[in-house]
């Protein structure tokens, strides 16, 4: 999986939609441990909130020698680790903070942390999804941070090493009873996805399996951005948005209007899905990101970034080099 596919304007437009739905009257706070921020509304409730200034105050890590010794000579000589990232904007993956150039996100954070533990000074460059892979095959990056699906096509040109469970989430209006638990959950019901995605996939299949059990089929919707189908939420046009799990948990947690009502596999009910550090096949890299992956999860750095994302439901217990992955997008 990938995130939704933006129009790219400009990076000030990107950040204005990545925060569109947050209501107008939050008040961001900053906090100096890096750990999440405090969301002020107009009634002076507190809740849960993000930092999206460019003020980060990251969660840093420290060179674990054993580790550092795994990565190749040239890598470790030139003393900087090469890392591509998507550049679109996916809250809380990767987006831009508020000064319209820092890049920031779990994505970001955690590649800092797998850097830290290697060793390395970490060089990140914020390109187009397909210039992801074009960047790992010429050798311009050593690895890709960016919501990459471990998937049985891509194990043919990249190695992986896991950090992070692929989800999907169903989000709904705020207050509503009706839960998703499977197929027979959404007959009859009028859902939103992206088109072109593996939720989409899922979602068809579902409808398929509802008609053949002589139950009503979904009626699928699509809306080009992201703020269409939270208004269409709201107005009751559709019942549900189905899409990865990070972006609506992140807009359930800042915006307060919506909440999940299910989740599921990336993969559907075939496998786990599982999000990846991806390299290039061969590049020896595999196996200390792994295990650089592994010494953060120990330390409990890895913990304290996805609480800080919000996003601790989607941790791993160790990571998987070259797991069982997606069949298909």
């Amino acid at each position: 999986m990938h995130p939704r596919s933006t129009p790219v304007t400009s990076r000030r437009t990107l950040l204005a939609a990545a925060l569109a739905a947050v209501p107008a009257t939050a008040l961001l706070g900053a906090c100096g441990d890096g750990d999440a921020q405090q969301t002020v509304g107009a009634d002076g409730k507190k809740g849960a909130g993000f930092n999206v200034s460019p003020r980060q105050h990251r969660i840093r890590g420290t060179k674990a020698d054993a580790i550092a010794a795994k990565v190749p000579q040239a890598i470790r000589r030139r003393g900087t680790l090469r890392v591509g990232g998507s550049a679109g904007a996916s809250p809380p993956l990767g987006f831009y903070a508020t000064d319209d150039t820092t890049r920031i996100g779990v994505e970001i954070d955690l590649a800092t942390l797998v850097a830290d533990t290697l060793g390395l000074k970490i060089a990140f460059d914020a390109v187009s999804w397909e210039n992801l892979f074009v960047g790992l095959d010429s050798s311009k990056f050593d690895a890709v941070f960016s919501n990459v699906t471990v998937t049985e096509e891509r194990k043919q040109k990249y190695d992986f090493a896991t950090y992070r469970l692929d989800n999907l989430a169903f989000e709904a209006k705020k207050g509503t009873s009706w839960r998703v638990k499977g197929p027979r959950d959404v007959a009859g019901r009028t859902i939103s996805v992206s088109s072109g995605t593996n939720q989409e996939k899922i979602l068809v299949d579902w409808s398929k399996e509802n008609q053949k059990a002589g139950r009503e089929p979904v009626d699928i919707t699509y809306f080009q951005k992201d703020t269409d189908y939270y208004l269409a939420l709201q107005s009751g046009r559709i019942d549900a948005y189905l899409g990865p799990h990070p972006t609506a948990a992140y807009h359930v947690a800042s915006a307060g209007q919506t909440q999940i009502i299910g989740t599921l596999s990336g993969g559907g009910d075939l496998v786990q899905g599982k999000i990846a550090a991806t390299t290039r096949k061969g590049s020896g890299l595999v196996d200390a990101y792994a295990a650089a992956i592994d010494h953060i999860i120990q330390d409990g750095s890895y913990a304290r970034v996805l609480k800080r994302w919000g996003l601790s439901s989607e941790a791993v217990k160790k990571s998987e080099v070259n797991p069982r992955g997606l069949a298909t997008l």
